[in-house]
């Protein structure tokens, strides 16, 4: 059977996670509720569906949990990454939902990592994330997840009324990143346009229509 790859979860970093709610009440006019923590990786977020079995984060470091023991995911650990943050919540990488990661990792044309895996309660999950920590092409090119059997853990969120319309990626050399996308199957997923700096937007729709662009 072919993979199937879809959105699995977009990503706001935040220096806090009032910091993120705060900015996203503002322009979403809703407050993600606080959800989990991640032992492993000494992170917490707020989570919110966006539909099609998706949700949106909001992730930050736990202040209060100790120090990981290994680089955190994200490059969360990346100094620039964490002053980005604290000007402002940022949208800043896109995870994709996979039915095989050990095929995705075998067959991607780039280094994607080494493949972690994660449990809570009955739940698992497998991600891939490089030693370092490090993000490909500044978080362009999507981690990919690959859930234990169930429902998505989008159907047991609070649903707040938000869509996700559209992944927006930036690159200066959009030819090359559409080829990198093409290669791991996800090509289909975001829309990629050219721009002198790399970056990442989600554009999300609110309960009353209005598209906001979160960038």
């Amino acid at each position: 059977m072919a993979i199937q790859n879809k959105i699995d979860h977009i990503v706001i970093g935040a220096d806090t996670l009032e910091q993120g709610m705060t900015a996203l009440y503002d322009v979403l006019g809703v407050t993600l509720p606080k959800a989990s923590k991640h032992d492993a990786m000494s992170t917490h977020n707020c989570v919110a569906p966006v539909g099609n079995e998706s949700f949106m984060e909001i992730l930050s470091i736990d202040p209060d949990a100790p120090e990981p023991g290994r680089a955190r995911w994200f490059d969360m650990d990346n100094p620039s990454v964490q002053a980005r943050f604290q000007v402002s919540p940022t949208a800043y990488h896109w995870v994709v939902g996979t039915t095989d990661l050990n095929e995705v990792i075998a067959n991607s044309p780039i280094d994607l990592g080494e493949i972690v895996t994660f449990t809570r309660g009955d739940r698992s999950w497998r991600l891939n994330i490089p030693k370092d920590g490090s993000l490909s092409e500044e978080g362009l090119i999507p981690t990919f997840i690959e859930w234990s059997p169930g429902a998505h853990p989008s159907t047991g969120m609070a649903d707040l009324g938000l869509l996700l319309e559209e992944v927006v990626l930036t690159h200066p050399d959009p030819t090359d990143l559409k080829a990198i996308l093409e290669a791991l199957g996800v090509s289909h997923l975001a829309t990629v346009i050219e721009g002198s700096e790399k970056s990442v937007a989600f554009h999300i729709k609110k309960t009353n229509g209005e598209v906001v662009h979160l960038t």
